[in-house]
């Protein structure tokens, strides 16, 4: 803001908060203490289109200190031919200004329960002056709530471009938030910019571009390039950057409860700085701070391909619904349809800092209800979690997301296992041979090694191999012992800094991945011969110290290892379900090759004791065919 329009405005806001006696300079105001109980006014709104249309306003009194910031308010009963229309206050009216003797006395924000929506509260305009004098003051001002028999005229949230399933997704995601989206159409004038007067209609917006996503309300007061709207908080965020939009009003639906205005959001014009208890304050043809979205969603069955791009506002709480929302819409716009299917998906978070890596994962879901749902549970939980951590902000410059999708299920089940060798010491590698069948197809195996930690204690040693997002019985059984549910695991992590929390994050299991890991010795197993449960114990098959065939395929195969967490995995065209565990014998290396030794002796010796027994059968019957 430049110097003398500080000082313009503190001049304004000093007149304001006089006692009563306002300058002449300023005399557009009226101030709550010339107030008088019956007192006649007008009020502005938009009811249809960009029109502002005028009603009649009576002062019934004045509400000390039941404002959200602790102010007063002004009781009024509204009414004429625009009220009777609206069939009362309607959402979306909230920030129509109401003027006493031709100066402005502040805005309709509030409702009175059960008055059938004719008798409403005033903010007084010298409150929402206020917001203007900390327009860059980063000290976050406390917003209190108003009394419970206060209604706010919640500012009516509409949604343009989104699908029914994805609208339907987005009023279930933004309940948290205390919000009703409804589907809005567009209208011709929403590309043409047009300036903001008291009484037109405004769009706080929180998505904009081939989605658009926003608050409507009313215009109270401009000032040059500077606006004042709503009367009330919108989402009490403070020092705020939401986009700000024109609207073009269609019509006010009707209610006996809660008429709203139904409007487009139309063309963008600057930016909403400001969201506090008396109102929100804006600025034309400022662009504010976003984060944008790219989405590519493949429809493999269809063949077809679709992008998403939209703007995000860069607000911690909001960003992991946002994205989910506008992901989510992607992909039952492309797909077209509803309940089950996989998908593959890679999405790409890139800091603000340009020096640091972008966090980038992939996966692979099935779902047997709704794959559009569950193509977006791991993006919004890694941002929640990433968003909401105690050690840094974390500041995003763009997202990328893009995902296949296909109505084939995509899952694959571990059959069994071979191991070898089954005795080893601390550094020996173990390899592995998965057999799997794919749902309702053919069988084929993957071949992975487990190099055992240098420091693993002699004894026994449990591997477990599984598919990436299978937990291990075990643990499951643990975990229902102690009734420890998802939320208590969540908060018995501990991570060192965030380094290690983005670290952890990054290297969680792929579903579609074979991962081979050693279980805790701590956690009870089960035992070998018990059938209840999906896990087995699978054994070595055969005793070598090196098989033939990794030789030259371990070369190829595309296998990690994780040597911090003792773990190796293998990705799969699959979604792996099953488990089962490995037991092995950790010896010191004198001892290993002696234990070995005796178990190919035993191994040889059975296999004889075998030989001699078939050829004493085959002699035997024989002697019954010659008989």
């Amino acid at each position: 803001m430049k110097w003398d329009k500080k000082c313009k405005l503190t001049a304004m806001i000093c007149c304001a908060l006089s006692l009563g006696v306002l300058s002449t300079a300023f005399a557009e105001f009226m101030s709550v203490s010339e107030v008088k109980e019956g007192m006649h006014g007008i009020g502005k709104t938009v009811i249809h289109g960009t029109t502002i249309d005028t009603f009649d306003v009576d002062v019934l009194g004045v509400m000390k200190n039941r404002g959200a910031n602790g102010g007063d308010l002004v009781l009024v009963k509204v009414s004429g031919p625009v009220i009777d229309s609206s069939n009362g206050i309607a959402h979306g009216m909230s920030g129509s200004p109401v003027y006493i003797n031709n100066k402005l006395l502040g805005a309709v924000a509030y409702g009175f329960s059960q008055s059938g929506g004719r008798i409403g509260m005033v903010t007084p305009i010298e409150d929402m002056l206020k917001i203007w004098a900390i327009d860059d003051n980063k000290v976050q001002v406390d917003t209190l709530k108003p009394s419970k028999d206060l209604i706010p005229l919640n500012t009516p949230l509409m949604a343009t471009g989104y699908s029914s399933s994805g609208l339907e997704y987005l009023t279930k995601k933004m309940k948290n938030f205390q919000m009703v989206p409804y589907a809005a159409a567009s209208s011709s004038e929403d590309t043409t910019a047009m300036p903001l007067v008291p009484g037109s209609s405004v769009a706080a917006t929180m998505v904009t571009g081939d989605l658009k996503l926003g608050a409507i309300g009313t215009v109270t007061y401009v000032d040059d390039d500077h606006i004042l709207a709503f009367g009330h908080p919108f989402m009490s965020r403070g020092n705020t950057d939401y986009f700000m939009h024109n609207s073009y009003i269609f019509t006010v639906i009707p209610s006996t409860y809660s008429p709203f205005k139904l409007g487009s959001i139309g063309a963008e014009i600057g930016t909403i700085n400001q969201d506090r208890g008396a109102g929100i304050g804006g600025i034309s043809g400022r662009i504010p701070s976003f984060i944008p979205l790219h989405t590519t969603v493949f429809d493999e069955d269809l063949h077809s391909r679709k992008d998403l791009n939209v703007r995000m506002i860069n607000n911690e709480k909001l960003l992991p619904t946002l994205t989910a929302t506008s992901v989510y819409n992607a992909i039952s716009n492309t797909i077209d349809r509803e309940g089950e299917g996989t998908v593959s998906l890679t999405y790409s978070l890139y800091p603000k800092d340009i020096k640091k890596k972008p966090f980038k994962k992939s996966n692979m879901y099935w779902s047997t209800k709704d794959i559009s749902s569950r193509s977006v549970d791991e993006i919004y939980n890694v941002l929640d979690i990433l968003s909401e951590n105690r050690f840094e902000k974390y500041d995003i410059r763009q997202i990328q997301v893009d995902m296949s999708v296909t109505k084939e299920r995509k899952t694959a089940q571990i059959l069994d296992a071979t191991a070898t060798p089954m005795i080893v010491s601390p550094g020996d590698t173990i390899y592995i041979k998965a057999r799997l069948q794919a749902y309702r197809g053919d069988i084929f195996y993957k071949e992975l090694t487990f190099r055992v930690p240098d420091d693993q204690p002699y004894g026994k040693m449990i591997l477990e191999i599984r598919g990436g997002g299978v937990t291990p019985l075990p643990y499951l059984i643990e975990q229902q012992k102690y009734n420890l549910s998802d939320e208590i695991l969540d908060r018995l992590r501990v991570y060192k800094d965030f380094d290690h929390l983005q670290k952890v994050l990054l290297n969680e299991n792929q579903n579609n991945q074979i991962v081979v890991e050693i279980l805790d010795p701590n956690v009870s197993m089960i035992a070998k011969d018990e059938t209840s449960g999906s896990s087995t114990e699978i054994q070595g098959k055969k005793i070598i110290t090196k098989p033939e065939y990794l030789h030259e395929r371990e070369k190829k195969t595309q296998q990690n290892e994780d040597k911090n967490s003792s773990k190796s995995y293998v990705n799969t065209d699959y979604v792996i379900y099953g488990d089962g565990q490995f037991s092995f014998t950790v010896l010191p290396p004198d001892k290993r090759e002696e234990a070995l030794k005796q178990m190919v002796k035993k191994q040889k010796e059975l296999i004889a004791e075998m030989y001699r027994e078939q050829q004493s059968s085959d002699l035997i019957n024989e002697e019954e065919s010659s008989d």
